[in-house]
């Protein structure tokens, strides 16, 4: 049977990576554009087919300006179980919805795409000969038509058990592809600055739609690094804007962190990374700052808070300090020093971080933050809370066998009040966290168990 429904549904070929992060983006962009998530299916696993009902062709088109995890997207003509529920469904779609774009005036062709198998060419002309039916009036132009047509075919998701037949047949006419070549023409291969723990490009993109960034929004990252998170929103038209507690990566000093090259060059930082994709007017500043101790006045002044906190692997967790708070038994400094490092609770670090998107967020802005996770722990209790942010999405990317990151957006949905900044404390969802503050422990315990298992293996 044919899908049910309105006539204006589109079909998504979505991308087969990041598969957590892909519906949280298509239904953050949606909400950005005017539209909302309304489909026959809530989740759609690992298929890379999705059909959506979506209000208008413009809001099909803005969301493929935006999205890296969908390849293209299509206005669905008529979908089917077999070749003859496609061609039933087809003759049952509205002529006066077809007509615009099969004149005699008009050039078209159409492609064949198939999922987990490879047709022949000969198989292709079949099944495009199959579809005479249809009231083409136009001329066919290989090389440059005016309109694209596809005939989708999903032969399921098992590489080692292809079916004959497909699970899934779909007709459409092409609207628009998505942004995946930005992955690529991104690629922190070929950035001017990096760090040790440099963002993907890909999921620097995800992490901005998912925070609905937009033209003219100012974008924070408290932890900012080498600034690819801002890179990522500014692209997208945002002013951009960090800390970080590091002065050496603030400035662009010391060692510089790709292979063959021993010290970070003078032209080597967040502002020059701006500058190498046509970004620069963006850059609003990059300050050495702690982000457990803000210094802003109160005040809602960002659009989005973008960032990937430390978690004590790659990039230690540290927090200014003051004289009082050295640990007894070490030798004070003198008053005109530079407050010492202290280290940094995981917990308390996400709890600040919360606390300072409350205050500093506007209603409806939202935070997209990673929060690391020791797999045979976890459970979502553990997601830390705040009485002013709705959680949106809760996705995880594996980092090993037993640990793992979850991408978290929140959204601003009360105005910040003083009694706000503690109600954590009284949250049941806080003690739970806590476990997480060893996390750097239970990370390399489990290394070290991998390597010792290894050995083992390699000696008998």
């Amino acid at each position: 049977m044919a899908l049910p429904g309105p006539l204006n549904r589109y079909l998504l070929l979505m991308a087969q990576e990041h598969l957590e992060f892909r519906l949280p983006e298509i239904k953050s962009l949606l909400s950005l554009f005017g539209g909302h998530f309304t489909s026959s299916q809530e989740t759609y696993g690992k298929s890379p087919f999705w059909v959506l009902n979506i209000p208008s062709e413009d809001i099909a088109r803005n969301l493929m300006k935006r999205t890296v995890c969908a390849k293209s997207i299509f206005e669905l003509w008529g979908h089917g179980k077999s070749p003859e529920e496609l061609y039933s469904s087809l003759k049952n779609y509205p002529v006066e919805k077809m007509v615009p774009f099969l004149h005699s005036d008009s050039t078209y062709k159409i492609k064949i795409h198939t999922f987990n198998k490879t047709l022949t060419q000969e198989e292709k002309v079949k099944r495009i000969d199959a579809l005479e039916f249809l009231p083409f009036e136009g001329k066919v132009n290989l090389k440059k038509p005016q309109h694209i047509f596809s005939i989708l075919e999903d032969y399921g998701l098992d590489p080692n058990c292809i079916p004959e037949n497909p699970h899934n047949i779909y007709f459409g006419r092409w609207i628009a592809d998505g942004q995946r070549e930005l992955i690529e023409s991104y690629s922190v291969k070929k950035r001017h600055f990096i760090g040790n723990t440099s963002m993907d490009a890909g999921l620097s993109f995800i992490m901005a739609n998912h925070g609905k960034v937009k033209e003219n929004d100012i974008v924070f990252d408290p932890f900012v690094g080498t600034g690819g998170l801002l890179v990522a929103a500014a692209h997208f038209g945002a002013y951009v804007y960090g800390t970080d507690i590091d002065y050496n990566t603030v400035h662009g000093l010391g060692k510089a962190s790709r292979k063959n090259q021993k010290w970070r060059g003078p032209d080597e930082n967040i502002r020059a990374n701006l500058r190498q994709y046509g970004l620069e007017k963006y850059y609003l500043d990059v300050l050495v700052s702690d982000a457990s101790k803000p210094s802003w006045r109160k005040g809602a002044y960002f659009d989005a808070i973008i960032t990937d906190p430390p978690y004590g692997i790659r990039e230690s967790t540290r927090r200014t300090g003051s004289q009082k708070e050295v640990p007894k038994g070490i030798e004070k400094c003198p008053e005109s020093h530079v407050p010492v490092s202290l280290s940094y609770h995981l917990s308390d670090m996400f709890f600040d971080l919360l606390n300072f998107a409350a205050e500093t967020l506007v209603v409806g802005g939202r935070l997209v933050y990673w929060l690391p996770v020791y797999t045979p722990e976890y459970t979502e209790e553990m997601v830390p809370w705040h009485p002013c942010l709705k959680l949106i999405s809760n996705c995880e990317q594996k980092l090993s066998s037993h640990t793992s990151r979850r991408l978290i957006t929140m959204e601003k949905v009360k105005t910040f009040e003083n009694r706000d900044q503690y109600s954590h404390l009284l949250s049941d969802q806080f003690l739970p966290y806590q476990g997480h503050n060893s996390f750097r422990e239970k990370y390399f315990s489990g290394v070290t168990k991998r390597i010792a298992k290894e050995e083992k293996s390699s000696q008998e």
